[in-house]
């Protein structure tokens, strides 16, 4: 996104603004470190005080200042002749980069903490998948065919398209999706090998930003609409809905996996928009918020519960759930926990957000 905000057009307002950009879009994500205390560590940390909005100003400043600085003590050092970069429009496009990354993030079901440090509630916009292909498609096609021809970038370009393609194609998208996926490929590398004139730098950018702004607007719209076409299905069905989840599938704009949140459990089911009927329960496959061995009470259960959530991996996972529900099983004197997350739970490549075991002693 900072790059191709830059190549649309931003980086004529001053030298070293696309750096500035590509900084400033990825520096809310420095929170990735606290992965080296632990994954439930960093599933209760991540998107969190580094995605608010105090810590968002703060960087937008901190990344102005090193470009700045690089500006100084290296880049006109070594050639005094260039222009120099222009601390306030940097500060600006610096303001921008920081802000489309929780913006991008605040769209999927995993959610976002904007008001940290003063407000730790989590806010979902549910409207896109967390890797989103086509995003990647149009804004870093669109960037390759604005580039330098240099053959240093094209290898640059050529092992980040790999890096892309694996994720792609390890990911559990569909056969038809990585297809398209592979054929986009090919068909930019073949744009961008024709001979002939260009376009002015600036317009393919510019048009895949659009594109992709029309695309979210799109999907925001459809997740709303679904949302309350489930909710109307379940309403229908006797079902006391509390909260109702519509979840984007990977690459398929077109489909989303359904939860709806009643007093006693989840109910899991499917919004299709090319199916009639659209929305699809399975309220036999409803997963209760507790769940243990038969004979033992619901009190009892409970009482477990409470001990298994003193874990600390337990609270750090329970901070970032939004559909929490327990299972319990006996374990001679003692009892095994899972904590889940009906948003998550069972989904290929999810890992720790599935869930994790506790043992809880007598």
């Amino acid at each position: 996104m900072g790059a191709a905000i830059g190549k649309g057009g931003a980086e004529r307002a001053t030298p070293l603004a696309t750096v500035t950009l590509v900084l400033a879009a990825n520096a809310p994500d420095v929170d990735v470190f606290s992965y080296v205390r632990g994954e439930y560590f960093a599933l209760s940390f991540r998107r969190g005080i580094t995605h608010g909005w105090p810590a968002l100003i703060l960087l937008a400043f901190l990344v102005t200042g090193l470009v700045v600085l690089y500006d100084k003590m290296l880049r006109r050092r070594r050639d005094p002749s260039v222009e120099p970069a222009r601390p306030g429009p940097l500060l600006a496009l610096s303001a921008i980069g920081v802000l489309t990354h929780p913006t991008l993030d605040w769209m999927n079901t995993y959610g976002m903490r904007w008001g940290l440090p003063f407000g730790d509630a989590w806010t979902y916009g549910d409207s896109l998948f967390i890797i989103d292909p086509w995003i990647w498609l149009a804004l870093g096609g669109s960037v390759f065919l604005a580039a330098s021809r240099s053959r240093a970038g094209l290898v640059a370009w050529g092992l980040l398209a790999g890096l892309a393609s694996i994720a792609v194609m390890v990911f559990p998208f569909g056969l038809l999706a990585k297809s398209l996926w592979l054929g986009a490929l090919v068909a930019i590398a073949a744009v961008r090998r024709k001979r002939g004139p260009r376009p002015p730098p600036g317009r393919v950018p510019s048009t895949a930003l659009a594109l992709v702004f029309l695309y979210v607007l799109m999907m925001v719209g459809a997740d709303l609409a679904a949302r309350s076409q489930v909710r109307a299905a379940a309403e229908s069905a006797g079902l006391a809905v509390q909260d109702v989840l519509v979840a984007p599938q990977p690459a398929n704009p077109f489909s989303a996996e359904v939860e709806v949140m009643t007093e006693t459990g989840f109910v899991p089911g499917t919004h299709r928009w090319l199916r009639t009927p659209r929305v699809e329960l399975r309220p036999d496959e409803s997963v209760p918020l507790v769940e243990g061995p038969a004979g033992v009470s619901t009190a009892e259960l409970e009482r477990i519960a409470r001990l298994a959530r003193l874990e600390p991996e337990v609270t750090r996972y329970l901070a970032w759930s939004r559909y929490p529900y327990v299972r319990i099983e006996r374990d001679g004197p003692s009892w095994w926990v899972r904590f889940s997350d009906a948003r998550y739970d069972g989904q290929p490549g999810s890992g720790g957000l599935n869930g994790l075991w506790v043992q809880v002693r007598e």
